[in-house]
């Protein structure tokens, strides 16, 4: 019988003591990784979460490599991430863009070369699906567009005041700050991980994400904008249809601003993809 584990991570807040003074504030993360962790448990998932102090990127880590092994073939990992997301040079050459994407954790950033060689650590006919909620600039260009969707009646629940949408993004400033007095530890994260993102991984990983790559994403009250909408989507396991119909249902439902992203990772496997979403 299929096994079914899940790991929520939601930080509103991370310590300023790395990030240069900045405590991230948010208001809606931990909202949604507790409304996460309740669908995976009425979906019979084996949850954990991890919130605000206790997502560190030791304990993100040890969570996965927990997991990995655990799991084997034909089961199930649901990951779901809601905080702010950053960047950091890259100096393995595994980005075209040369930045690469984090997740900006408590205590420091995990950068996606650590997922990539987490994910590989998976074995084979394993099926993990990641919702990240989340995003990858700190543009300032990209914050004054922001400000003039302020007025949009889409964005106003998503306002810290009437002219100003609460994004979760790493600020630029901030970035290259905190980059700058951690260049050894970031730099040598990714020298400890030269594969990159072309390292071999043998499970069948599906990451649908707030938005694209050159998009913010907006925190909210009570649910970031990307996961109310996903949880408006899903209605209560109403929904029926595969994970591919799920992500454009959501899609359908989001601003032009802020538009998810749905690409698959490691052994292409139909019949996930085919799958109800949630299914063990």
């Amino acid at each position: 019988m299929a096994k079914g584990l899940s790991l929520h991570i939601g930080l509103d807040r991370v310590d300023p003591a790395h990030y240069q003074g900045w405590d991230g504030q948010l208001a809606a993360c931990v909202f949604d990784a507790k409304d996460m962790n309740a669908l995976a448990k009425k979906n019979k998932f084996k949850s954990k979460t991890l919130l605000n102090e206790q997502a560190t990127a030791s304990g993100v880590i040890q969570a996965l490599s927990d997991t990995a092994a655990r799991l084997k073939v034909g089961d199930i990992l649901l990951v779901t991430y809601s905080g702010h997301g950053g960047q950091v040079p890259d100096k393995n050459g595994d980005e075209k863009d040369a930045m690469d994407e984090t997740w900006v954790l408590y205590d420091r950033q995990l950068v996606d070369d650590e997922l990539y060689a987490l994910w590989a650590q998976f074995a084979p006919g394993v099926r993990i699906l990641v919702f990240s909620d989340s995003c990858h600039s700190g543009s300032v260009v990209r914050n004054s567009i922001y400000e003039q969707l302020s007025a949009q009646p889409v964005a106003r629940g998503f306002m810290d005041n009437a002219s100003t949408v609460r994004i979760r993004a790493l600020p630029e400033q901030v970035r290259d700050v905190t980059y700058s007095n951690n260049k050894k530890l970031y730099d040598g994260i990714q020298k400890s991980f030269r594969s990159g993102d072309k390292v071999a991984v043998n499970a069948s990983i599906v990451l649908i994400s707030g938005c694209q790559d050159n998009q913010l994403s907006s925190d909210g009250a009570r649910n970031g904008l990307f996961t109310q909408t996903m949880l408006k989507t899903w209605d209560k396991g109403r929904f029926k249809g595969s994970y591919r119909k799920f992500y454009q249902g959501v899609a359908l439902q989001m601003p032009p601003w802020q538009s998810p992203n749905y690409y698959r990772v490691g052994a292409r496997d139909a019949r996930f993809e085919a799958q109800l979403p949630f299914t063990i």
